[in-house]
């Protein structure tokens, strides 16, 4: 009986991730709905639409907390196995693949911009394959032991839905600020174009990235080294500081791989130059 228990705390976490996959997803599908239905004012429909957005965004970073605590659990109770590996790419598929697609759905552009909005829908169709795939590649490249556990081949799909959630998250809580004007909400949904489709390519490509949760579940002292800094940099800039930290994570990461590609590139060319001297 002990043994049960003790592997259903994992696989409940685990559940709990796509849980808050689907809630996300439901509340992204209340974006532009409530005003029509119950017949509100505009003043107060958009503020329950940026209410929505800010919810399906948190949603996701909350399936990322569940994410990072089933693995951690499961290799505490010793109960890691094919099982566990299986349920948590399903539950990935649709918290940082299902989810983060539909909300860049209501992150971007609107049937007002009939051309910008099918690019939008092509950009959230790519995104989703890519998950999709980046996850099955995962699966494949653990079974055959290709990799390391201290870094990922390619951007991990939870930094790539992270990434759309937390600008979700930003848009939704400008209200009442001096960034909400029209030039800062349409710079954001070309963010929301661009950058997706920036992940979207990143998480099927060859580019390393650091298993930042590894490291931090296990090296107690590192962590709270980088704790304070942080905690100031999210009391000082709040939902823009989520921003900074998930596509500081994902450009940093890329700017590695590209410097790292140049410096052997020009080592090839060196040694190609001096073979040709006499």
């Amino acid at each position: 009986m002990a043994v049960r228990k003790i592997v259903i705390v994992p696989t409940l976490l685990t559940l709990g991730n796509a849980v808050c996959g689907l809630a996300s997803i439901a509340y992204a599908s209340r974006i532009g709905k409530e005003g029509f239905i119950r017949g509100l004012d505009d003043a107060y429909v958009r503020e329950l639409n940026n209410y929505f957005l800010a919810s399906s965004g948190w949603l996701i970073l909350m399936a990322m907390v569940f994410d990072a605590l089933d693995g951690y659990f499961a290799r505490l109770f010793k109960s890691a196995g094919r099982f566990g590996a299986e349920l948590d790419s399903l539950c990935d598929a649709v918290s940082f693949g299902a989810a983060p697609a539909f909300l860049l759905l209501q992150l971007g552009p609107t049937w007002d911009w009939p051309l910008l909005h099918r690019l939008l829908a092509a950009v959230a169709t790519l995104y989703l394959m890519c998950a999709i795939l980046r996850l099955a590649r995962y699966n494949v490249e653990s079974i055959e032991g290709i990799g390391s556990g201290k870094k990922f081949r390619g951007l991990p799909s939870p930094a790539a839905g992270g990434c759309v959630a937390t600008l979700a998250i930003l848009r939704g809580t400008l209200v009442g600020t001096g960034w909400d004007v029209p030039s800062v909400h349409a710079g954001l949904e070309v963010w929301a174009v661009a950058g997706a489709f920036l992940v979207a390519l990143l998480m099927v490509s060859r580019v390393s990235y650091p298993h930042l949760t590894k490291q931090i579940l296990r090296n107690g002292r590192k962590t709270a080294a980088l704790a304070l800094p942080a905690a100031i940099l999210l009391v000082f800039l709040r939902e823009l500081a989520l921003v900074v930290i998930f596509w500081g994570y994902v450009l940093t990461g890329l700017s590695q791989y590209i410097a790292v590609r140049v410096a052997e590139r020009r080592k090839e060319l060196a040694a190609e130059f001096d073979d040709t001297l006499p």
